[in-house]
């Protein structure tokens, strides 16, 4: 559930962008645009414990957090006065707002998180972040770490300056019976998925069940075919202007969804259609499909599935299209947004409470049924998992280094907002794919520019 609490929101609020806006200004005002002093990784001097901080994007009752705390107590037994402050802000506009001003005025707190944003790199530039590379191979730990979930966390040069404390896949999950009784298989390519949908919604089927009023769901839809058609590298283009929506992987991203919404793939007022509204859907055996991440193991690979359906349910990963540049074993797989360390804050008791942290949270961690972003611990399968369970943990061994990347962590506010709100306007049919490619480029071009 972490990482989907970085996503259910709405990327709509102008003052969110103002502010995104003018943090960015004044952060370029606020440090040196040279080469930054490098930090002490291992900084002499005694560890004197006070109180630290780290500015959270995650649920308060989430995974990582209740890991984090019960470390962060027993470092504190050793230690007295330590203590670890979680200044937890889980909605994704506000904790930016937030992050990003204080980012702006220098008063960031020891640890915090982000994206591996353009912004986050423009900090990491000043020397405002600790480098990650150099701090995990500083503690040994470098090998520990799963490399798909480093390589989530890192900058476009492959610059790494965030620590990962997740690690999930992203599948689509659907109904076998459902299928059947339409005659259909599962996708081998992505161009398949018109014609499945059409014919499930001639048997009366709801195709795709879809959290379009959260938005980000739809967008992972338009990553998938340029990731297939061109790689990673097409999204990094984007952002940095090299690439246009015009160009044939975004043309072809445009096309496919539009020929999704014509087929019907999604349920009628998919818009306005919340997260637990789209699971029940599927769930409750109405719709065929269900794109998520690992972070719904406890309602889809448990018996806390619904009986009616929980024998027909399976998934398969991101299908490939003709002449695909990326391996069937390479999807959307990420490791959540990640914890930065502040380096003007950074001193011998930072260091120290990490080494503690990090060489103890894997296990703790794992020890709840989720996947820990390092390769060293064996993720506790629950008593009550079906196959289903095993079969996706053993699954997170096995993929591949390209990384179809969540375009919402990648594009700048004011274009990922107007994407997001230009999709859903594509797949309703109320434009059409040229329409669709021109005000995107338009909107690249000016906020690339601004």
């Amino acid at each position: 559930m972490e990482i989907l609490s970085m996503h259910i929101t709405k990327h709509k609020s102008a003052l969110f962008t103002a502010v995104v806006a003018a943090a960015l200004a004044l952060t370029s005002c606020s440090g040196s645009t040279g080469p930054a002093e490098a930090v002490d990784i291992n900084p002499a001097g005694d560890v004197v414990p006070r109180e630290i901080s780290w500015l959270l994007s995650r649920p308060a009752d989430g995974g990582v957090i209740k890991a984090m705390e019960q470390i962060a107590k027993e470092y504190t037994a050793d230690h007295p006065g330590f203590k670890l402050n979680l200044i937890t802000t889980p909605d994704r506009p506000s904790y930016i707002q937030k992050y990003e001003t204080l980012a702006a005025a220098n008063k960031l707190p020891e640890l915090f998180d982000t994206d591996a944003t353009p912004f986050a790199q423009k900090l990491a530039t000043q020397g405002r972040m600790v480098n990650v590379e150099e701090l995990l191979k500083d503690l040994n730990l470098t090998d520990e770490y799963r490399p798909a979930a480093l390589n989530y966390q890192r900058f476009d040069d492959g610059s790494l300056y965030m620590v990962p404390f997740e690690f999930q896949l992203e599948t689509f999950w659907y109904n076998s019976s459902l299928l059947k009784s339409a005659g259909v298989e599962v996708p081998k390519t992505l161009d398949d998925f018109p014609q499945m949908c059409t014919s499930l919604r001639d048997k009366g089927i709801t195709p795709i069940a879809l959290d379009g009023q959260d938005q980000w769901p739809l967008e992972r839809y338009m990553a998938y075919y340029p990731f297939r058609m061109a790689g990673p590298e097409y999204v990094q283009n984007l952002k940095n202007g090299k690439a246009s929506f015009g160009d044939p992987a975004g043309k072809a991203a445009a096309e496919w969804l539009y020929k999704l919404g014509q087929s019907g793939c999604f349920q009628e007022g998919f818009s306005s259609t919340g997260y637990a509204d789209a699971q029940a859907l599927f769930t409750s055996g109405k719709a065929a499909v269900y794109n998520i991440g690992t972070w719904e193991l406890g309602n889809l690979a448990t018996d806390n599935l619904n009986p009616a359906v929980r024998d027909s349910v399976d998934y398969f990963t991101l299908p490939t299209i003709d002449g695909a540049v990326t391996k069937t074993n390479e999807y959307v797989t990420p490791s959540g947004i990640g914890m930065a360390v502040n380096a003007k804050t950074y001193d011998p008791l930072v260091r120290d409470f990490l080494a503690f942290a990090l060489a103890k949270y894997p296990e703790v961690y794992a020890a709840t049924g989720a996947l820990s972003p390092t390769n060293n611990v064996q993720t506790t399968i629950p008593d009550n998992a079906t196959p289903l369970y095993e079969r996706a943990v053993k699954a997170a061994d096995e993929v591949g280094d390209a990384i179809a990347m969540p375009w919402d962590t990648q594009l700048d506010p004011a274009t990922n907002t107007r994407l997001q709100q230009e999709l859903t306007l594509l797949v309703q049919g109320n434009i059409k794919p040229d329409e669709f490619i021109k005000t995107m480029d338009a909107s690249l071009a000016e906020n690339n520019n601004g």
